[in-house]
Formats: C-alpha cells, sequence, structure tokens
C-alpha cells in the first residue's frame, strides 16, 4: 500500500548454519499492481528450490494506511485516552505490513507490540504474554489468512465471561459488557462445535470496540472485535455474537480463496448461524430473524437494480492483467454474499431434503477443508462426491436453478427456504402495521395488541412492515411514537436505526433530533450509511441536517465509512 513504507530487505543465513553468516542486502522495488495496493518485488540472489525454507528480514514503516485506524481520546468511550486498531478485511492489511494480502495464503504468525504505560495490546492470537517494560508477545498457531490479523492497543480491560471466553473493553464499558455476556458465549460455543465439529482456536475473547468501529462485528480468530451497539442491556442483540462464534468454522477455518466468492464466508456463516440459533432460541425466532434479513436483500437489490453486478455470487474482482479494471474488494460488501448466500445454501440442504445428513455434510466439508482457502467449484465439488445419488440426478442443472445460474446470474435469489414457521411471530407484526396504517385509527383494535413480550426480531420486523408503508397519514406516526416509548426511545441500536428511517420516511420533524443523537452515538456502516441515503432522499430539510451531521460527526468516522457518506453527500474528495 502507498502507505507501507518498505525502506530495505536481507536475506537471513538459514537457521542451523555457521553463526558468522552474514545477512544479504536485497534490491526492492515496487511496481503497479491496482488502485488499492502495488506489487512489492524483492529479487533474491538465485532462483530458490521447490520447499526450500527462506528467511527474509523487511524493514518498513506504516501508520497512515487505511488499515490502520488512530482514534483521539474523544473517539473513544472513555474520552481519556487515544486507542489504535487495525481492520484488514478485505484488502487493508497491506497498509499494517507487508504480506500476501490475499485469502488465498495462510499462515502462521508471532509479533512483539510495545506500548506506552498505561496501555495494553491485544491481538487476534493463540497465546499472549505481558514481559517487562509493556510488551507484548503474540502467537498464532494455526494458519490463517492475511485479513485475520489484527491488533488493539488502548486502555483496555478484561473480565471473565466463561470457561475460555472473556470480554475487553476500556474501563468504563466492562460491567456493561460482563453483564450482557456472561455465560451465554459458552453455550453458543457448544452447540456450535455439536454442529460443526471442534473448536479449534482455543479461546473465544470478544473486544467492545470504540463507538466509530464501521463493522457489527470482526471475526478475528481467538478475539472477535465487536461494536458497542451490542451492549443493549437486555441481551437483545447477542445473535450478533452467534454470526461471529460461526466464522469459528466457515471463513476463518474454511476460507474463500477470493474475495469475489465472498458467500463462502458469508453465505455459509448465515446458514450456521440460523442452525445454531434454531437449537438456542427455536424455529420461530430465527425465521423471524431470517425474514428481517431477506428484507435488508430486497431493500439492497431494490437500490442498486438487480441486475447490478454485485447482485451475483460470483463477483469478477481480481484485476489480474487489466489494471485498475477490477472492483475494489472493499466495495463489495453488501448483502448479497449473506442473504442470496444463505439461500444458496438452503438450497443445498433442501436438495438433500434431511437436516441432519445436511449437518453431517457440513461436519465433513469443515473436516475435509479446514485451514485451506478454496473456491466455489471445490465447495460444488465436494457437495456432489459427498452426495453422488444427487450427482447421478443432475441436481447442478435443474432448469432455472442450476449451480451456474446460482453463481454467475445476478439478482434475487432462485430458491427461498421457507421462512413460514416465523408467521406465527410476524402475524401478530403484519396486523399491527395494518392498523397503524389505516386512514382512521382504530385505537381499540391497537390497544388489544400487547407488545410488551415482543423480542428484538418481532419489534423490527414490525417496524420494518411499517416502514413500508410509510409515509402513514398524517398524525400517526406521531401516536405511534408516543404509544410504544419501547420503540421511539430504545436503546437498542436495531430499533433505533428503523425509527429514524421512520421518522425520516415520514418528516416528523420534532424527532429528527433522534436521528442526529444516533449518528452521533456510533459511526457502524450498516446503520450510518441508510439513514444518510433517507435523508438525502427527503425533503430541503433532511438535507440540511444530513449536511449538519456529518460535518459534525466526519473526525469520528472510519475512513471508508466518510468517503461513502461523501459520495451520497455528493462532496467532493469522495475517493
Amino acid at each position: 500500500h502507498p502507505a507501507l513504507a518498505v525502506s530495505r530487505a536481507a536475506l537471513l543465513p538459514p537457521p542451523g548454519g555457521p553463526g558468522d553468516a552474514a545477512e544479504q542486502e536485497l534490491p526492492v522495488e515496487s511496481r503497479p499492481f491496482a488502485s488499492y495496493g502495488s506489487a512489492l518485488h524483492i529479487a533474491l540472489p538465485q532462483a530458490p528450490r521447490a520447499g526450500q525454507l527462506l528467511t527474509l528480514l523487511i524493514d518498513y514503516e506504516a501508520g497512515e494506511g487505511p488499515g490502520v485506524c488512530w482514534l483521539s481520546p474523544e473517539q473513544t468511550a472513555g474520552k481519556q485516552k487515544p486507542y489504535m486498531y487495525t481492520q484488514g478485511q478485505a484488502v487493508l492489511n497491506r497498509s499494517f505490513f507487508p504480506c500476501f494480502d490475499t485469502p488465498s495464503a495462510k499462515f502462521t504468525y508471532s509479533a512483539t507490540v510495545k506500548v506506552p504505560e498505561g496501555f495494553t495490546a491485544v491481538m487476534s492470537a493463540t497465546s499472549w504474554e505481558k514481559q517487562k517494560d509493556n510488551t507484548f508477545v503474540f502467537k498464532m498457531s494455526q494458519p490463517i489468512p492475511s485479513y485475520l490479523i489484527a491488533l488493539v492497543v488502548g486502555d483496555i480491560v478484561s473480565a471473565d465471561v466463561g470457561p475460555r471466553s472473556r470480554v475487553w473493553a476500556e474501563p468504563c464499558l466492562i460491567e456493561a459488557a460482563k453483564k450482557e455476556y456472561d455465560g451465554v458465549i459458552e453455550e453458543f460455543l457448544v452447540v456450535g462445535e455439536k454442529l460443526f465439529g471442534p473448536y479449534v482456536w482455543g479461546r473465544y475473547d470478544i473486544l467492545f470496540m470504540p463507538p466509530s468501529f464501521p463493522f457489527g462485528g470482526m471475526e478475528n480468530p481467538c478475539l472477535t472485535f465487536v461494536t458497542p451497539c451490542l451492549l443493549a442491556g437486555d441481551r437483545s442483540l447477542v445473535d450478533v455474537i452467534i454470526h461471529e462464534i460461526s466464522h469459528s468454522w466457515f471463513g476463518n477455518l474454511v476460507t474463500n480463496a477470493t474475495w469475489g466468492e465472498f458467500w463462502l464466508n458469508e453465505g455459509f456463516t448465515m446458514y450456521a448461524q440460523r442452525r445454531i440459533s434454531t437449537e438456542v432460541y427455536g424455529l420461530p425466532y430465527t425465521c423471524l430473524e431470517a425474514a428481517t434479513g431477506r428484507a435488508l436483500l430486497r431493500q439492497h437489490m431494490d437500490a442498486t437494480g438487480e441486475d447490478h453486478p454485485l447482485n451475483k455470487l460470483r463477483v469478477v474482482i481480481e484485476p489480474g492483467f487489466c489494471l485498475f479494471l477490477g472492483v475494489n474488494p472493499d466495495d463489495t460488501y453488501n448483502e448479497t454474499p449473506y442473504e442470496k448466500g444463505y439461500c444458496f445454501v438452503s438450497y443445498l440442504a433442501h436438495l438433500v431434503g434431511n437436516q441432519s445428513k445436511f449437518d453431517a455434510f457440513l461436519q465433513a466439508y469443515v473436516n475435509r477443508f479446514k485451514f485451506q482457502s478454496i473456491t466455489a467449484d471445490d465447495t460444488l465439488g465436494f457437495f456432489l462426491e459427498y452426495f453422488p445419488e444427487l450427482k447421478a440426478k443432475g441436481v447442478d442443472s435443474i432448469p432455472g436453478f442450476e449451480f451456474d445460474r446460482w453463481l454467475n446470474t445476478p439478482g434475487w435469489p432462485p430458491y427461498l427456504p421457507d421462512l413460514s414457521p416465523g408467521q406465527q411471530l410476524m402475524r401478530p407484526a403484519d396486523e399491527l402495521a395494518e392498523l397503524w396504517a389505516a386512514d382512521s385509527l382504530n385505537m381499540e383494535a391497537i390497544e388489544a395488541v400487547d407488545i410488551t413480550g415482543w423480542r428484538t426480531y418481532q419489534l423490527v420486523y414490525f417496524l420494518d412492515q411499517v416502514l413500508q408503508k410509510s409515509p402513514l397519514p398524517e398524525g400517526n406516526v406521531k401516536r405511534l411514537s408516543k404509544m410504544y416509548p419501547k420503540i421511539s426511545t430504545a436503546q437498542n441500536a436495531e430499533l433505533q436505526l428503523r425509527w429514524c428511517q421512520i421518522v425520516l420516511k415520514n418528516n416528523l420533524e420534532a424527532e429528527y433530533s433522534k436521528v442526529k443523537d444516533f449518528l452521533h452515538s456510533q459511526g457502524k456502516q450498516k446503520y450510518t450509511l441508510p439513514l444518510y441515503r433517507a435523508m438525502w432522499a427527503g425533503s430541503e430539510a433532511t438535507r440540511a441536517l444530513a449536511m449538519e451531521t456529518f460535518s459534525a460527526t466526519a473526525p469520528q468516522l472510519h475512513v471508508n465509512v466518510q468517503n461513502y457518506v461523501k459520495k451520497i453527500l455528493g462532496l467532493a474528495g469522495a475517493e
């Protein structure tokens, strides 16, 4: 990455060689590759033999690039000390250290990190120890792709929440983190192991990031990074952790070899998440959560157009020889690999027609490809090999559902899993939304519906329906807000996002301040961009609100999110 300066490279003498052997300086040059990175060429004195171990020393300086995020004290929860973290996915770790920055290469690593007094360093590693002079030593003993190496330095402390889990957070958040996650992680890990095989990473710790962290979670092995938005105070968002835990098998253990087949990471992880959720919370609730996922896919495809090339499961990314024509892998992040990928994995399960047989296949798949990086052809080839009777029937080429069509044709999934078990939770939410969309409100019918027992995704589903029906008749949203303070004043970010969207779609100016407050409180991409899109698509007043909010919050946003917002607002200097 241009932000990383390599000052020299040398070949070190082979281990076990003569003690006086000198290191050899090597010529280094950077050659063009793509808009998001160049190729580092290091010339060796002679061609190496296959299988020969080379020890290469590279002196470099990094810190300014997009993979290394420096937060000022005001961007943290505690507001007292600065904070630093790295974010490698998809192709940002090349700005943190020189590496083969492709998910097709896996390696072990070790690191020695010296930090100032009063700070703690943690990494995505299987072991860490603190030595003198505030120096931390880390080792990752399992091979991982470059994007999963992560470092955090800040004023952070930890608390145990299970036999192999602890939470890390700034001191002001640690009590809330412990309370929210005590005992729950182990339950999910045990179910995951029962379904997908042994958990190979040793510990499973969670680090609650500062509010500007742009993602819900990042599945760095041994140490998942998560947004503090998950600290809802009532355990209502712990299912995001199930998603990150599921990556321990799908993504981290079996990895997509290219970012163009990101669905191999995310589609399988969504499927695994919903399998664990079904075991823990039951089928109706899981179907309801999946229905909200489907609604997000619908919104995404409506916004981009179904035939947008990113709405394929196999996206052409790697620039190869046609430099700069490739898509930057960071821009491929959207709902398609997650939810359309989930539909494809569900379709494979549907072809098998027996849940326990498909569960056994998933376990065999993980076992077959663990610690490897693979393509969709590997996955689907193994599926047909594992189920020869399906191969004999030609299930890969059923008209309309061809595997090739799933991978290479953009658009809505050809098959949708049956979410009807969620109906018992959806129906009351659908009916209530209908009542609120009426020209004259039937308050008697509305008051007869008790939503106090509804869990997060039932409320989210209800709000999604209200949003679809918006703008509602004059005055309805104002009454809805008053009737359900549980929704309109929620601390739960999933509810806050939907409520803000409803406020904007209905021009409820009295509550525009909630939109502003929510965008000031966090910088998660999935919450931030939809609200700026909604404000920009709205009235003069909402456009002004967008500009005012962005100019106040831009410094606390991740650089990628800043750029995406600038693009939405048509501001100059958007990359």
